[in-house]
């Protein structure tokens, strides 16, 4: 049923969310004096203004073949997230399994589920039953809510720090490659591996050095991880009355049903 549907479906985009896409080494190490710092002094100023940020913009994308092809499992995802655990952003299911809004602010959640996620995520005629008693409006409770608890918990900027300073040991030693572009950003690679699988860092080349993609490829996983907004607040808009429905209310419904 939906509680469970939901749940899984945050759970499943917080362990794409890992330690081991962002494998920077767990110690800092001295700032380079030089011009030209090491990967080693690259990768430690980025992993402390990353563990410093106040608040991020995160872009997940996987093309995995497994995950494609699965309409309970994510995507893509772009949210914006801070330390107080208020976040807004999207988030796209595999195999066209739909697409879900998210709002976060303070103890309040708002999702908003198109209704091709609803035909994916419950089954029979009661995901069409949902999306017609939703009528693309967002679901509307608290944190402390089952159904919405799970989404929640990917709101949270401290979490996900919390997991990028956790051991790091099967990352292997980073290589410097040629600076290059990203999204405009003049960036330094730093090439390694990561549990078997390749793993790519870009570095903006320009102080303050700063985490701006991880990449990681190989034994059928394709992903990227973009950072971005830096200490922007996450905006605070969030749905109004009119655009939504409590979550007890669906809740009836489908006991109802």
């Amino acid at each position: 049923m939906a509680p469970r549907v939901l749940i899984a479906t945050a759970a499943g985009a917080a362990l794409l969310l890992s330690p081991g896409l962002v494998p920077l080494s767990p110690g800092l190490a001295p700032v380079a004096a030089a011009d030209d710092p090491s990967a080693r002094e690259l990768a430690d100023q980025a992993k402390k203004n990353l563990l410093d940020a106040e608040s991020v913009r995160l872009k997940l994308t996987d093309r995995s073949a497994g995950t494609r092809t699965a309409k309970t499992q994510p995507v893509s995802m772009d949210l914006a997230l801070d330390r107080d655990g208020n976040c807004a952003g999207t988030m796209r299911m595999g195999a066209g399994g739909g697409s879900v809004e998210i709002v976060k602010r303070g103890a309040e959640v708002w999702m908003k589920p198109d209704t091709a996620f609803w035909k994916a995520q419950v089954p029979g005629g009661e995901g069409d039953a949902v999306a017609e008693l939703l009528k693309n409006r967002y679901l509307h409770g608290s944190t402390r809510d089952a159904m919405l608890k799970g989404m929640a918990d990917t709101c949270d900027l401290t979490s996900f720090q919390k997991d990028v300073t956790a051991d790091s040991s099967d990352a292997e030693r980073l290589t410097k490659g040629a600076e290059t572009e990203v999204d405009g950003t003049d960036v330094i690679p730093l090439k390694g591996t990561s549990e078997g699988k390749r793993v790519v860092l870009y570095v903006t080349s320009d102080t303050p050095h700063r985490l701006v993609r991880a990449t990681q490829k190989g034994g059928g996983t394709d992903m990227a991880l973009s950072f971005s907004d830096y200490g922007r607040p996450v905006p605070s808009k969030t749905p109004s009355a009119d655009e939504s429905v409590d979550v007890n209310r669906l809740r009836d419904e489908l006991q109802s049903a």
